[in-house]
C-alpha cells in the first residue's frame, strides 16, 4: 500500500474536534488527519489539492477558537523527537518536532541543563505554534533562542527551512502570522540554548517572588509555575485558551492622555517610543472579571482569560466583541485577539 492510500484511510469524516481545542468547542472537521511524519504530511497535502479542500493544521489546540465546523482538511500535527548537540562548550543546539508538548520540552531542557527558557515554563500548547505567535512570558521570548523553524510549504508540499530572520518575529506575532499565513506547516523548531545557567528575573511579580534567593534555573522554574498556577486556570479543568487579548501597544502621548485620567493604569516602554498597556487592568476596570455571560465568561483571577462552561464558540466571540466594545469606549484602546478564530469564515 502506498503513503498516498495509506493518508486516505487515515482520513476521517465529521470529526469532533472539542478533545483537540483547549476550550473544548464541541465542533466537527469535515475531514480529519492525524499526522505523524513529513512524508505523510505531503501526501495529505496531495489529497487536500486533489480534493480541492482547505487545509487547517493544528496541534495543541491551546490557541484556537473554533467558531464553527471547520471546512477542508483538519490536520493534527503529531510529529514527536527531540535531539540535541554541543557546538560550543557553553551552547547546544536542539531540533524538536512540531507536536512535542512545549512545557514537558521546557521541562526536559531544565532537567538536561539547558538553560533559557525556565522563564516559558507552564505556557500550553505544543513546539509548532510557539513560532507562530513568537511566544514570550516575564521578560522572555521564543525568539531569543530561535535559530530556524521547519516548514513544508503548502503549495508545494516541499520541505524548507526559515531563519529567526525570515521568521520577522516581533510582539505576539511573526511572518507566520502575516504575510506567510496558511503558506506554510510548521513540522519543527531549531534553538540554541546555553550550558550554562541565565537569569532573566527583571519581571517585577519574579522579581518579587524571587528576592532574597539566588536566582537558579530550578528557582526560576518553579517561581514561573507558581505565579502561573496562581492566576491561570489549567485548561484541562476550565477549558480556556489562556490571555484571549494581546497586551494593546500605542503611542507615548495616548499612554500620557490615560496617566492623567487612570494614574494608576500600568504602563511598559517598548521598541520605538511607544507605550504597552495591560489588557488585563483595562478589561477589569470595565468590570469584566469573574462576570459570567451565558455558557462562557472571563476567569475570576485573570481578567485576559475568557473560559468556556459548555458553550460554543460563537459564545466565546460574543463575548470577546463585547469586552472590546467596552474598552474602546472608556479608553479609546483597541483590544486585539490574541488566538486564531476558525470556522466563522469558512
Amino acid at each position: 500500500m502506498t503513503d498516498s492510500q495509506v493518508i486516505v484511510e487515515q482520513i476521517l469524516k465529521s470529526f469532533d474536534l472539542k478533545d483537540f481545542n483547549s476550550l473544548a468547542i464541541p465542533a466537527k472537521a469535515e475531514f480529519f488527519c492525524s499526522i505523524d511524519s513529513v512524508s505523510q504530511l505531503q501526501q495529505a497535502l496531495v489529497y487536500a489539492k486533489q480534493q480541492n479542500l482547505k487545509i487547517t493544521p493544528i496541534s495543541g489546540g491551546s490557541n484556537l477558537v473554533l467558531a464553527a465546523d471547520v471546512s477542508g482538511l483538519v490536520l493534527h500535527i503529531n510529529l514527536k523527537g527531540v535531539s540535541a548537540s554541543t557546538v560550543e562548550d557553553n551552547t547546544v543546539d536542539i531540533s524538536v518536532a512540531a507536536g512535542e508538548n512545549w512545557h514537558d520540552f521546557v521541562t526536559l531542557c531544565l532537567n538536561n541543563g539547558w538553560h533559557g527558557l525556565e522563564n516559558l515554563a507552564l505556557i500550553p500548547g505544543n513546539m509548532g505554534a510557539a513560532p507562530i505567535q513568537n511566544i514570550g512570558a516575564y521578560g522572555v521570548e521564543l525568539s531569543h533562542f530561535l535559530q530556524s523553524v521547519d516548514v513544508v510549504n503548502v503549495e508545494t508540499g516541499q520541505p524548507e527551512v526559515l531563519t529567526g530572520e525570515d521568521c520577522d518575529f516581533g510582539y505576539r506575532t511573526s511572518v507566520f502570522k502575516q504575510s506567510a499565513l496558511d503558506k506554510y506547516v510548521i513540522t519543527g523548531v531549531n534553538l540554541r540554548l546555553s550550558t550554562q545557567p541565565v537569569a532573566h528575573v527583571n519581571y517585577p511579580a519574579l522579581a518579587e517572588l524571587i528576592e532574597g534567593h539566588k536566582p537558579t534555573p530550578k528557582i526560576i522554574f518553579d517561581s514561573v509555575c507558581q505565579i502561573r498556577r496562581s492566576k491561570l486556570p489549567d485548561p484541562k479543568e476550565i477549558p480556556n485558551v489562556g490571555s484571549f487579548f494581546k497586551n494593546p501597544i500605542v503611542s507615548k502621548q495616548q499612554a500620557d492622555q490615560l496617566i492623567r485620567t487612570y494614574p494608576e493604569i500600568p504602563t511598559f516602554s517598548v521598541e520605538g517610543g511607544l507605550t504597552k498597556l495591560a489588557a488585563a487592568w483595562l478589561i477589569e476596570r470595565c468590570g469584566f472579571k469573574g462576570k459570567r455571560q451565558g455558557k462562557v465568561g472571563v476567569h475570576h483571577k485573570q481578567a485576559l482569560v475568557l473560559v468556556n462552561f459548555e458553550g460554543n464558540g460563537e459564545d466565546v466571540l460574543l463575548l470577546a466583541e463585547k469586552i472590546k466594545t467596552q474598552v474602546a469606549e472608556k479608553f479609546a484602546v483597541v483590544l486585539e485577539v490574541e488566538p486564531r478564530i476558525y470556522g466563522h469564515t469558512q
